[in-house]
């Protein structure tokens, strides 16, 4: 026990003065004499015994009367068991993701934590609210109420190591408290470790009562007809859905298509026929799980012919102009001595075909030409002076060529995960027939190789960066040292090297990929171009390039939708928008990794376990009370007491 006013038990010392009064007593007994005293001697007796047990009793009553007053004015306590972290500061990460939509017993997760807030957060509290999309610092709960009652899903996945980071960044005296609000979702040990161990961190774990959902993962064309798109859409299924899900098609907010469908295994496509317009508009879906992700929108323009030139010997670039026909593709050969360098700039993509010497000049101009999102394809010469080869190379990755090598070698491998190759095998295949060379350069470099020799290095590789992709072929494809130009790969290959990464004929942008955009416009140096919908407009970070501009939209818009793209009141192409994907799956919930920290079951606990750790226990009252009750045994000592 411990005292606020120590001093004051210095006044014990007034208990003498009750002591003396007892014991002396000041006034002095007079002898009455009576004529018959035998009945009174025995009564004398009786009276002076029970005289002397009142005046002990209110002796012992009155030093503990007075005891009692003297302790409770000193103020007695007993110390919190937390006292040490009594004046720490209070810190709420609340995940506010598209995984937090999930349903638990009382509602949505999200809805029924932000209740709970409003609810059992103490008025006088002073905390920092920590979500996905906002941040309030040193607040409370009566100034943030609309902003919580309003608090909206955010497009970024939750990150706890992003909330640790900007809690560490609050420079204090005091020690933190870290209450997190989050389903786990996605929640990995690695995360973890940016917690620091000085923080007194509980986790709050709402649970969804169902992991069942059904996504639409993503569009695309498979197939183009005369008058006719047929549309794939990609449906991704987590739990056991064994229901009939209703699939829709809209355009302009025009239903024009609508089936059910029944997803028997973890991933299905589904086809639509659609005629061949333009499209903005949507596809969804009804399930009983997220809701976030059973829109996908996307937008279809008509497709314009891809610019696609080839610079080298015109003999060595018959096969070229069977893959690139006049119905999709403006193809021209040149000879690099009558390149006419201004037409470089028009172009979708080059194809740089066993050139033996890359004059500097030309160097610089396709540089700048990949810059601008612009594909380079390089097929070596056998004559062409590694020197010169890697001096260009230089110019877009660290990757350069080694000797000439005169062996044969097979291709064998098909890397189906490479960007070149993604969606033109329906099936991995193991019997294709693979073509060989007869001489090749060695290639050293990072990069992820599209087509593998034997041996595991690299026949095709490439450099992608987000508007462009330069393509390497280790050695010549000439009939006279490849029979590549036979092979069945040799279509889907080129056909794909000459496609602009955002010209595959839909547009479906994810939210948060940081994925730069090319828009056709000469615009003057003061122009900005915007991107607008009924509800939402935003500035893109921009960069003129020649007759096009890049735009970059970081984590822009807010919400997934149907958008265009604006020179002032002219539109100048339609955009779409999606959320990311991440948190779909709810059975990824990872509880688990949270053993070593403290799990409690409400926000209301949180407080109630911090105020009772950290309260001193005030006893005085008590002293008070027992007080009254010896004031009370005094007076009754003194009036039934004889």
């Amino acid at each position: 026990m411990q005292f606020k006013n120590p001093e004051i038990l210095y006044f014990l010392f007034l208990l003498v003065i009750p002591i003396l009064v007892h014991l002396f007593q000041l006034r002095r007994f007079k002898k009455e004499y009576f004529t018959n005293v035998r009945f009174l001697k025995e009564l004398s007796i009786q009276t002076r015994k029970s005289s002397k047990i009142k005046k002990w009793l209110l002796l012992a009553t009155r030093l503990l009367l007075l005891t009692c007053i003297i302790i409770a004015f000193a103020q007695p306590f007993f110390k919190a068991k937390d006292s040490k972290n009594s004046s720490n500061e209070m810190y709420i990460v609340l995940d506010n993701s598209f995984s937090m939509q999930a349903k638990g017993q009382k509602g949505e997760l999200l809805k029924r934590a932000v209740q709970e807030l409003l609810e059992n957060t103490p008025e006088n509290e002073n905390f920092s609210l920590i979500t996905n999309s906002e941040t309030f610092w040193n607040t409370d709960i009566k100034s943030i109420r609309t902003e919580l009652q309003n608090l909206k899903y955010s497009a970024l996945p939750f990150q706890l190591e992003s909330a640790m980071a900007k809690i560490k960044s609050r420079k204090s005296a005091f020690n933190k408290d870290v209450v997190v609000i989050t389903d786990a979702v996605g929640l990995e040990p690695k995360q973890l470790k940016s917690i620091d161990k000085d923080f007194n961190t509980y986790f709050i774990i709402p649970k969804s009562e169902r992991e069942n959902n059904v996504s639409i993962d993503s569009v695309f064309i498979h197939q183009t007809l005369d008058d006719f798109y047929e549309i794939g859409l990609k449906l991704s299924a987590f739990g056991e859905n064994d229901k009939e899900i209703p699939v829709a098609l809209y355009n302009q907010n025009k239903l024009i298509a609508k089936t059910l469908t029944k997803l028997e295994a973890k991933e299905k496509t589904i086809f639509f026929t659609i005629p061949k317009n333009d499209f903005h508009g949507y596809a969804s879906i009804i399930d009983n799980g997220l809701e976030y992700d059973n829109t996908l929108f996307f937008s279809i323009s008509k497709p314009e012919k891809n610019n696609v030139i080839s610079i080298g010997q015109p003999e060595k670039a018959n096969f070229l102009s069977r893959i690139y026909t006049n119905d999709e593709f403006n193809f021209n050969n040149f000879a690099i001595g009558s390149l006419d360098y201004n037409s470089i700039d028009k172009q979708d993509a080059i194809v740089l075909n066993e050139v033996d010497e890359i004059p500097q000049a030309l160097q610089t101009t396709l540089k700048s030409f990949v810059e601008k999102g612009g594909n380079l394809v390089l097929i070596p010469s056998a004559k062409a002076s590694i020197g010169n080869l890697n001096m260009f190379l230089r110019n877009f990755a660290n990757i350069q060529f080694k000797s000439l090598d005169n062996k044969e070698k097979l291709v064998t491998k098909i890397n189906f995960s490479h960007p070149l190759f993604s969606g033109v095998f329906e099936n991995k295949i193991d019997n294709f027939q693979y073509p060989k060379t007869k001489s090749s350069f060695g290639i050293v470099g990072s990069n992820p190789a599209a087509l593998y020799y034997e041996d595991q290095t690299s026949f095709l590789t490439s450099i992608n960066n987000p508007i462009s992709s330069v393509y390497i072929f280790a050695a010549p494809i000439n009939l006279e040292n490849s029979n590549f130009q036979q092979s069945p790969l040799i279509v889907p290959t080129f056909y794909k090297m000459a496609l602009n990464n955002q010209n595959t004929g839909v547009n479906a942008i994810t939210i948060g990929n940081n994925n730069s955009f090319l828009v056709d416009v000469n615009l003057s140096k003061d122009a900005i171009l915007d991107v607008k919908n009924e509800t939402e407009t935003f500035i893109p970070i921009q960069q003129i390039l020649n007759d096009k501009v890049k735009l970059t939209f970081n984590d822009f818009p807010d919400q997934a939708g149907n958008y265009g793209i604006y020179n002032q009141k002219e539109l100048l192409q339609n955009i779409s928008f999606n959320y990311n994907r991440t948190e779909s799956d709810l059975a990824q919930a990872n509880e688990n990794v949270l053993s070593e920290y403290k799990i409690i079951d409400s926000i209301s606990t949180v407080f109630d376990t911090l105020q009772t750790d950290r309260t001193d226990n005030q006893i005085w009252k008590w002293f008070i009370i027992f007080a009254l009750l010896l004031l009370v045994t005094e007076m009754a000592i003194i009036r039934f007491v004889k």
